[in-house]
């Protein structure tokens, strides 16, 4: 679902056509209005056909009309700080009765054409499978180099599991690390071997292609910590 055809060709363009329901997009929108459009769906999203092609569509005209940033002192201001991730489209439904994400933010700390991306997870975990009485942050440590553009080369660094204060330590920690794998998307876990081109970029909201051998094409939607309300309703 998702993007999974644009790895083999061309994205295809938003067409209005009938009896698509929520997959008819006015191609006539402005950015403003598309960004809108896709803000306000995400979060209600239930995991039906139409409102993945709805995304995709949306993703696809902020793609189509956006023009890059031109240097690197911008760049870097423009990314820099904290995007919590909305979407991704290399995260299938992966449920779990015993694993929950409350947030997932990915910080970027720029540096010339070098800098650290940081992805941290809040996480709720019940071993038992009935109470949540194990929580904690769950960071992943990247470094990463621009040698083409806005392109960023990431690297892994390290995983850091961290309790918080509080939380009962889980008896089996190696399962615990294995459902957080499962619940974080593939590309956020491990970018090792990948990198991220920013596709659409502004105050903030952030759209993220990944390029390399097992997540090329994946998409993700960051929005700036704090600068907008998500409404769920």
């Amino acid at each position: 679902e998702g993007f999974a055809p644009a790895t083999t060709k061309e994205r295809p363009t938003a067409e209005k056509t009938e009896g698509d329901g929520e997959s008819s997009i006015d191609v006539d929108m402005t950015a403003a209005e598309v960004k809108s459009a896709l803000i306000e769906l995400i979060p209600r999203m239930t995991g039906q056909a139409e409102e993945y092609r709805a995304v995709e569509s949306y993703v696809n005209m902020l793609e189509a009309n956006y023009s890059p940033v031109q240097t690197i002192d911008f760049l870097n201001l423009a990314v820099s700080g904290e995007w919590q991730l909305l979407f991704s489209t290399n995260l299938m439904g992966r449920a779990t009765k015993r694993m929950r994400l409350t947030e997932l933010v990915q910080k970027i700390d720029a540096s010339g054409f070098s800098g650290n991306i940081t992805n941290s997870a809040e996480w709720l975990y019940a071993e038992n499978g009935e109470t949540f009485d194990a929580y904690g942050q769950f960071s992943v440590q990247c470094s990463y180099t621009i040698n083409q553009g806005a392109r960023m080369v990431v690297d892994l660094d390290g995983h850091e599991l961290r309790p918080a204060r509080g939380s009962k330590i889980p008896g089996d920690v190696p399962e615990l690390v294995a459902y957080l794998n499962r619940a974080i998307p593939k590309e956020i876990f491990d970018p090792s071997g990948h990198a991220m081109d920013t596709s659409y970029l502004d105050a903030d909201l952030r759209i993220v292609r990944m390029t390399g051998p097992s997540h090329e094409g994946v998409r993700d939607i960051f929005m700036r910590k704090g600068s907008l309300e998500i409404n769920p309703n």
